[in-house]
């Protein structure tokens, strides 16, 4: 089995304004160190071994259905876990 943690985050060029809200919501508590803020999308997958390539597995997962490749960006993390 494996823990796939996927990363989704909007592409630098692209404006977040729930990111913006975030940071204005923040400056009003006072935090001002803060400078910019970027919201995502975290998810976990566990996934069955199986003889297809994970990491082809996963990225077919990711461009097709978890992330909109237009606007967003992915990173993924594959760690091998042993079932109980």
């Amino acid at each position: 089995m494996y823990k796939v943690k996927v990363y989704v985050t909007l592409r630098e060029s692209v404006l977040d304004p729930q990111g913006n809200a975030v940071k204005g919501a923040l400056h009003t508590l006072n935090y001002r160190e803060v400078q910019d803020v970027r919201i995502g999308k975290f998810m976990e997958l566990i996934v069955e071994k199986s003889d297809r390539d994970i990491d082809v597995l996963v990225k077919e997962m990711c461009e097709k259905l978890l992330a909109n490749t237009v606007i967003e960006d992915y990173r993924y993390d594959i760690e091998e876990v042993v079932v109980q």
